[in-house]
């Protein structure tokens, strides 16, 4: 199986404080030539080791022209400068000078002499079918617990994944993964197979009965997540290079059809910023980056008549694509329970439109400082009514949201920005995290009906403190020491009591199989 080296961040500051050593050295008199400052070069040291020596992504995302329309030359420049908020991006300005960061910015927005292709037969030539375990794949479980209380956890420090027992909290098999996953992992409707993608484009297929690879493809060269159809048999894949929507057999990853994103106004080509699985819909939808479209892509006979015949190569028949034209991008999306309504946002706007996706129209707006992380958002019912929540990525808060009357009813103040907010059904309380700024290895307890904090958690002084999953029956919080020395800190979740900690390299994220095959409202999907 291929594997990627993994890199860590700290090599990458090494590297560039001795590039600018060297850089600020390089001058012997003040009669000496100047020679032009060399962007390539600086974009090595500097940005190879996140956005890939190529240019076509790796941690961070592809850095090519078609990819950065929506930011101009002086918004990369700040982000270079600057860094970007609720993002992994380094502020450089302390290593760099103005000149040195311009010719970066000039570089990344020179096009590739040639972009590579990655159409089917790219996709095949990468495609692998893995040996069975010794004795052939079994129908029941290897090991004896309860198969929906498992969790899978993403430890991101080394590259590996652990499934967990939920009631025993004892780990049960770990194995390695391919660099940097992203998206989180799915699973099948029945919770036996799980499938990952990493940022390089790469899918893998688990079998959690056997322990078990099966199987492996490539699917894109820069992707940003998977989603699994509501049957079961397709897997679709989000990429941001190329600008493709990709469908997968979910029986063995064999590629059925590779669609081009191509807005209908004006042709541009567009990245793909995520796929969802819309059970009640019986559909994928599409969040577009840079197009102002939602897709809705069918695969059975349920499209409606206003779809089109998904265009493309593949053998795969019967896919159509639903365009719903929106008034702004929409990078980022929350559900309501039916999949009646999306609200969505664009990560330059404060606001966040509600479409209903039967209509295909706006029918809402709401104004909601701070950039909210709608793909975290949850529900839950409160005084008779579900309501939403969402972190901030941007600034202290969570926005509590009606959803059948779409206004804010709530913003309940925190210690700092957040990215995951998390609850279960079976609990009074949601939790949140601040993942951004000082107050990182902070964790927020609400209290759902009051809408108030009701306990601030401090798993470990000076560790992020992050993303919370909670165990079948909701018993139980495990919290992400988010550190490459980090830990899963497992908690009581009504006494707030610590009950277990299990050391883990930078575990990222952990994903019950019940909270998500039976769609938990404490969870996102």
């Amino acid at each position: 199986m291929r594997r990627n080296r993994p890199i860590l961040f700290a090599s990458a500051v090494a590297s560039a404080l001795v590039s600018a050593v060297a850089l600020n050295g390089c001058s012997n008199s003040q009669d000496s030539a100047q020679p032009a400052v060399d962007g390539e070069g600086l974009y090595q040291s500097y940005c190879a080791v996140c956005h890939g020596a190529d240019r076509l992504g790796g941690e961070g995302p592809a850095l090519l022209p078609e990819n950065l329309r929506r930011l101009s030359r002086d918004d990369a420049h700040t982000a270079i400068g600057e860094g970007l908020a609720a993002t992994q991006m380094p502020v450089f300005g302390a290593v760099l000078d103005e000149e040195q960061i311009t010719a970066i910015v000039d570089f990344i927005y020179q096009p590739l002499a040639e972009v590579p292709r990655w159409r089917i037969a790219e996709m095949t030539a990468t495609h692998r079918v893995f040996d069975p375990p010794e004795g052939g794949y079994r129908d029941e479980p290897v090991f004896e617990a309860d198969m929906e209380n498992l969790f899978v956890v993403v430890e991101t420090g080394d590259h590996h994944a652990t499934i967990l027992d939920g009631d025993r909290f004892e780990p049960l098999h770990r194995f390695r993964t391919h660099h940097t996953l992203h998206g989180g992992p799915k699973y099948s409707p029945d919770g036996r197979y799980v499938f990952f993608v990493s940022r390089d484009g790469w899918v893998t297929r688990f079998d959690l009965y056997n322990l078990h690879v099966t199987h492996e493809i490539r699917a894109g060269i820069n992707a940003r997540n998977v989603a699994l159809s509501a049957d079961g048999r397709y897997v679709a894949v989000g990429n941001y290079l190329p600008h493709t929507l990709v469908v997968l057999d979910a029986r063995d990853l064999t590629p059925l059809k590779s669609i081009p994103v191509v807005g209908a106004a004006d042709g541009g080509t567009s990245r793909v910023s995520a796929v969802y699985q819309s059970a009640p819909r019986g559909n994928f939808i599409a969040a577009l980056r840079d197009v102002p479209e939602i897709w809705e892509l069918y695969y059975d006979d349920t499209a409606p008549e206003d779809a089109e015949p998904a265009s493309g190569e593949g053998p795969g028949e019967g896919f159509h694509i639903r365009r719903i034209a929106t008034e702004e991008h929409m990078d980022d999306f929350f559900f309501d329970p039916d999949h009646g309504h999306v609200l969505g946002s664009a990560r330059d706007s404060e606001r966040s439109l509600v479409i209903d996706l039967d209509r295909g129209e706006a029918v809402a707006e709401l104004e909601i400082e701070g950039l909210p992380h709608l793909a975290s958002g949850i529900t839950w019912e409160r005084e008779g009514r579900i309501v939403m929540a969402t972190p901030h990525l941007h600034d202290g808060a969570v926005s509590v949201v009606d959803t059948e009357a779409w206004e804010v009813i709530a913003r309940i103040e925190t210690e700092g920005p957040g990215f995951f907010l998390r609850s279960h059904e079976n609990t009074r309380y949601a939790w949140v995290d601040v993942f951004f700024g000082p107050n990182r290895d902070l964790m927020h307890v609400i209290d759902k009906e009051t809408l108030e904090i009701v306990e601030t958690l401090r798993p470990e002084p000076g560790k992020t403190a992050a993303h919370v999953e909670f165990t079948r029956d909701g018993s139980h919080a495990l919290v992400s020491l988010w550190e490459l020395d980090g830990a899963l800190v497992i908690y009581d979740a009504e006494t707030f009591e610590e009950v277990r900690r299990l050391p883990m390299r930078r575990p990222s994220g952990k994903y019950n199989v019940s909270n998500k095959i039976y769609r938990s409202p404490g969870t996102s999907h």
